[in-house]
């Protein structure tokens, strides 16, 4: 019986820790490379170049002569923020709003000197903020347009639309322009998407990366605890039989 309890024991801590062993791995590569990766890097904040600020002396019209213009357009409800951004060197007005009877939120660009509205970025202009966003010398090597992303996506939970400027460079940096906002939204690169696939086994999360209260990563722990409890039961039980064996050769 004593024989039989302690086969189980070792069977059970095997498998568990065959199957946690794995996940153990990815947990520790993780660890290193989160420690001793500079996070700066991974955001690719040493690649954002210097924008010159605006002149203090700049004329700007008033606000309010681009809230009437949209709405000639729209119904408006709410304005929800007015930001003075430089879109290419000019300065530009960022007005968040809504209208009437619709809850999203829409963006407005206007030249904030002229007081007159502007569409969103066009293909040629989101390139040009990318190159200028960008402090690398460096070609363009692809440039793709999305509506829409997935969970998966280096874009994920970001401004749409948007254009993904990729450089021709060695750490493979795609620069996100969102059109509407009229900026840069993110920086990703090669250092970026090893810790986000990273990130991923560490969380377990494998949908949005980023729910750290998810059921697998919860389950994964409980046979973490069970795993190191039956390691202390089965080291408990092998020294009480070595014991009972020199009790035995003692009589």
């Amino acid at each position: 019986m004593k024989k039989s309890f302690h086969f189980r024991i070792r069977k059970i801590h095997r498998y568990l820790g065959l199957v946690l062993g794995i996940q153990f791995l990815f947990w520790t590569i993780g660890g290193l490379y989160f420690s001793w990766s500079d996070m700066d890097e991974i955001h690719g904040d040493h690649q954002k170049a210097h924008i010159h600020p605006l002149s203090a002396n700049i004329q700007l019209a008033n606000p309010q002569t681009v809230i009437q213009q949209i709405k000639q357009k729209h119904s408006v409800n709410f304005i929800f923020d007015i930001k003075l951004i430089q879109l290419l060197g000019k300065a530009t007005y960022q007005i968040t709003y809504s209208k009437e009877h619709d809850r999203s939120k829409k963006i407005q660009l206007a030249d904030a000197e002229t007081g007159k509205i502007r569409p969103a970025l066009s293909k040629e202009e989101a390139i040009e903020v990318a190159k200028r966003g960008f402090s690398e010398e460096s070609t363009i090597k692809n440039v793709e347009y999305l509506t829409s992303t997935n969970g998966h996506h280096e874009y994920r939970e970001q401004a749409l639309p948007a254009y993904a400027v990729t450089f021709e460079h060695p750490s493979k940096t795609t620069v996100y322009v969102a059109t509407e906002l009229g900026t840069i939204q993110k920086f990703r690169n090669e250092k970026w998407r090893i810790f986000d696939f990273l990130w991923m086994m560490h969380t377990m999360d494998f949908e949005s990366r980023d729910n750290i209260s998810n059921y697998l990563l919860r389950a994964f722990s409980i046979f973490g605890l069970l795993t190191i409890l039956s390691g202390f039961i089965l080291f408990w039980v092998s020294a009480k039989a070595v014991n009972e064996r020199k009790r035995k050769k003692a009589i």
